[in-house]
């Protein structure tokens, strides 16, 4: 996996009407369809808000919706992985 997506890290997070928006440490700036995650796109804005950046910035956590999504996931585009769970 190339550094410039094994490093990245999340340093700030927020959503509009149909994204989740992530500013890296790098200075980067990622955009992803909530469409990609049905969890979140089904979720009320207030449990958008609630989440934690987990492993110093290498992750997203949602507690209350059960969602975890990585960084280098998302720059490697990946999308919900839930429907390959057994």
């Amino acid at each position: 996996m190339n550094s410039l997506i094994s490093e990245a890290k999340a340093q700030k997070i927020w959503f509009d009407d149909d994204n989740l928006w992530i500013s890296l440490y790098d200075g980067r700036s990622l955009s992803v369809p909530l469409a990609f995650f049905p969890r979140l796109r089904k979720a009320k804005k207030e449990q958008l808000d609630r989440f934690e950046i987990s492993g110093g910035g290498i992750g997203i956590h949602w507690e209350e919706l059960d969602e975890d999504i990585s960084v280098a996931g998302l720059l490697l585009g990946t999308g919900d992985l839930s429907s390959s769970k057994k």
